[in-house]
């Protein structure tokens, strides 16, 4: 599948860039595949540091707050229970491991159904390989607005890792900006359109053209 490369100014620049069928269109891309990959990202990205205090870990006295006999009330050990007010907290959360793993095969799969979607839906744009003398969001924002992009959520995924792109797209709430090598099945699904440079594109062909 041939798709034109525009300039930053967008222009189309005559020249084309080759999305290998066996990764942008397959036939049948594979929806659980991409709620595995996505689960899994998600699960690896929280800290799981939430945590409450126990009975045993709140400050108090130890004394019965009245005898356990002729009240008239339900006996009550000290006030820590969880039934007292500033008292423990019952099967409350505690710091735990999240983590979790998922077969290669099954990532790659999801990374080519997402990618499978977004070019059917014609959201992918391919441009010529660019770089910023130095952190201008203006300037950012100028090229969103050439390829006329400038009203939607976009991914832009470079070959190498580049400071004064990254920094001018940083602020804008739309805008995200990372390397070939590390973008994830999630971050082209939350993403309305997909800005890859030429090299970017050599990248991912490369990588998901593995077997193994």
């Amino acid at each position: 599948m041939e798709v034109a490369v525009y300039s930053i100014e967008g222009n189309e620049t005559g020249r084309t860039v080759d999305l290998p069928e066996s990764i942008y269109a397959i036939e049948e891309p594979n929806d659980h595949a991409i709620y595995l990959d996505v689960k899994y990202i998600q699960q690896n990205r929280r800290q799981g540091t939430s945590k409450s205090k126990e009975r045993g870990e709140i400050h108090g006295t130890n004394k019965k707050p009245f005898r356990q006999k002729g009240t008239g009330n339900a006996r009550q050990g000290d006030r820590k229970s969880p039934l007292f007010r500033h008292g423990g907290t019952i099967f409350g959360p505690r710091p735990r491991d999240y983590k979790s793993r998922l077969n290669k095969k099954v990532k790659r799969l999801a990374r080519k159904s997402a990618l499978t979607y977004k070019a059917r839906e014609e959201e992918i744009r391919v441009v010529e390989n660019f770089e910023f003398e130095a952190p201008k969001t203006k300037r950012f924002v100028e090229v969103m607005d050439n390829l006329q992009l400038g009203h939607k959520k976009v991914l832009v995924v470079l070959e190498n890792s580049s400071e004064n792109i990254y920094l001018s797209g940083r602020n804008l709430p739309k805008a995200s900006v990372m390397t070939a090598d590390t973008v994830s099945t999630y971050d082209i699904l939350n993403a309305e359109t997909l800005i890859m440079t030429e090299g970017a594109v050599s990248v991912i062909n490369k990588h998901l053209a593995k077997k193994a």
